[in-house]
């Protein structure tokens, strides 16, 4: 038992990278067989949602860490793999999204006889973005962490550009640009790290930046904080974000709210413990995650648009995450470890439901919206439920996690904490008042402009009545919202026990020696002269 419990997590590791890389080969060599190609698609992801609960579940119960070398070459030469509770935590939420978004786009792709949605591209392109985001998350390497940054947003790319309408080309233009200045930035930081400390090594570095120049060191760190920060969409570097994410089709959009910006909140996580322990650079990041709370939300409130105005909430809420790495406080990682998984789940939900909304009435403008718990009383409900647990209401997930962060920042007890307390409570009433308007606006009173006289950018010149619901919204795009639904409102029940992995997860990304022992196998790295 004690054998199969160490070595199953080995073997299962390189799956959620290599997998999805294989079934994207494969169904770009069956670019003519669409129907293999989904069951390709959906069988490889389903593969790694096992894989990847399995792994989390052993290194819970196990040691806690795992790791591989790739290529049988030593952590020191080689590209090490590490399985922690963070990383799989994240693997499983991330898996369970991106098959049910996959699901969703494959039905609206049949239901629009693939119009729009060049499917010999799309498969392989989403799988590759699976495997960036696995790579990204197993990566214990910093420069492998940012190939793996760099194969999900190649993908991201194409994928934000599909269909090639105007507004599409420059948002991802727009996209593209950022994209690379952040890579840039952090491509850089890692050469002037590999010149400083002789190693690219996460463990290895966790050592040897203790013993360089104090002022390198933050030099160091505050340039892959500003590469991360841009990816994680951070304020100040936020602003592409509201501009790019409304402009794809609505699977994209909810697969990059959900799992794009918190690749870069997990870098943030894994660096701030295992590379830059306790650095000076936290009060820094208290104040950036105040301002991305307010600012963010702020900038929500303002808008009329349920697209941008989700797109603005998923910045806002990203302060949060931060709030939480910024106190380096056990309390404070577990509610950030914990609020991430909750977020995922619950932005990528909204952002499903939304395209259903979008496909039933043409259009996210809360001036042509209306009625809509009267014409499609299952949307409203789809709506309302993970809208309520974004904003924080009890008992839902949401709450809890935000009572979390708040508890550890008063256990801090630092004027500037009781500050990121106060922002954090702001910004769930103004979260609550934006979910409220949208509510009200579009799904309960009638809608302020006739959609007859006023044709949207869709080209609809009407609202759908109820009995075309079931027609213009099919079967299989509803039953996946439903399911991430559910498994949002599964994550209250489970809180408890999600709850303890995090702690688990926060305590050993504070000790850092479980994941220095486990990679280096005890070996302690000399230090670079």
């Amino acid at each position: 038992m004690t054998d199969w419990a160490t070595e199953w997590p080995r073997v299962l590791l390189p799956l959620p990278v290599v997998l999805p890389l294989f079934a994207a080969g494969l169904t770009l060599a069956l670019a003519r067989r669409p129907r293999a190609q989904r069951t390709i698609s959906v069988t490889a992801l389903s593969i790694v949602v096992i894989a990847s609960i399995t792994m989390l579940v052993l290194t819970d119960r196990g040691t806690g860490t795992y790791s591989i070398d790739v290529g049988g070459w030593p952590a020191r030469l080689g590209i090490p793999l590490v399985a922690d509770r963070l990383s799989t935590l994240m693997l499983v939420v991330s898996s369970v999204v991106t098959l049910a978004v996959l699901v969703y786009s494959l039905a609206q792709g049949v239901a629009d006889g693939e119009e729009g949605t060049p499917v010999s591209i799309y498969h392989p392109t989403y799988l590759v973005l699976s495997a960036g985001v696995s790579n990204a998350f197993l990566s214990g390497d910093l420069f492998n962490l940012y190939v793996g940054f760099e194969i999900l947003l190649a993908a991201s790319y194409i994928l934000l550009t599909l269909g090639g309408t105007k507004a599409r080309v420059r948002a991802g233009t727009t996209y593209v640009v950022v994209s690379l200045l952040s890579s840039m930035v952090f491509l850089t930081a890692i050469a002037l790290v590999y010149m400083a400390t002789g190693t690219v090594n996460m463990a290895e570095l966790s050592v040897r930046l203790q013993e360089i120049d104090p002022d390198v060191r933050l030099v160091l760190h505050l340039l892959l904080l500003v590469g991360f920060g841009i990816k994680a969409a951070v304020f100040p570097l936020s602003a592409w974000l509201p501009d790019s994410y409304p402009t794809a089709p609505a699977p994209v959009t909810a697969v990059f709210a959900g799992l794009l910006t918190k690749v870069g909140v997990y870098a943030i996580i894994r660096t701030e413990t295992l590379l830059f322990p306790g650095s000076e650079a936290n009060t820094l990041l208290m104040w950036v995650a105040l301002a991305t709370m307010v600012v963010g939300i702020l900038g929500a409130v303002a808008q009329n648009d349920v697209k941008r105005l989700l797109s603005f909430t998923l910045v806002s809420h990203i302060g949060y995450m931060v709030f939480g790495i910024a106190l380096g406080t056990t309390a404070g990682l577990s509610g950030a470890v914990f609020y991430v998984a909750h977020h995922i789940t619950v932005q990528t939900t909204l952002f499903l439901v939304t395209g259903l909304v979008e496909r039933h009435s043409g259009s996210t403008s809360l001036d042509s919206l209306g009625a809509m718990a009267k014409k499609a009383p299952l949307l409203a409900v789809l709506f309302f439920v993970p809208a309520m647990n974004l904003a924080g209401i009890p008992p839902f997930s949401g709450f809890l996690g935000k009572l979390g962060l708040l508890q550890a920042g008063v256990d801090v007890g630092t004027p500037l904490a009781y500050g990121l307390v106060a922002g954090g409570v702001v910004t769930s009433l103004l979260t609550l008042y934006a979910i409220a308007k949208v509510w009200n606006r579009a799904f309960w009173q009638e809608p302020l402009v006739d959609p007859d006289d006023n044709p949207d950018d869709a080209g609809n010149t009407g609202l759908a009545t109820a009995t075309e619901v079931g027609v213009r919204t099919p079967v299989g795009m509803l039953v996946p919202t439903a399911a991430l639904v559910l498994v949002g409102v599964g994550i209250t029940f489970v809180a408890g026990p999600l709850f303890g992995i995090s702690d688990r997860a926060a305590r050993d990304l504070l000790d850092r020696t479980p994941y220095t022992s486990t990679v280096l196998h005890d070996r302690v790295p000399e230090v670079a002269e």
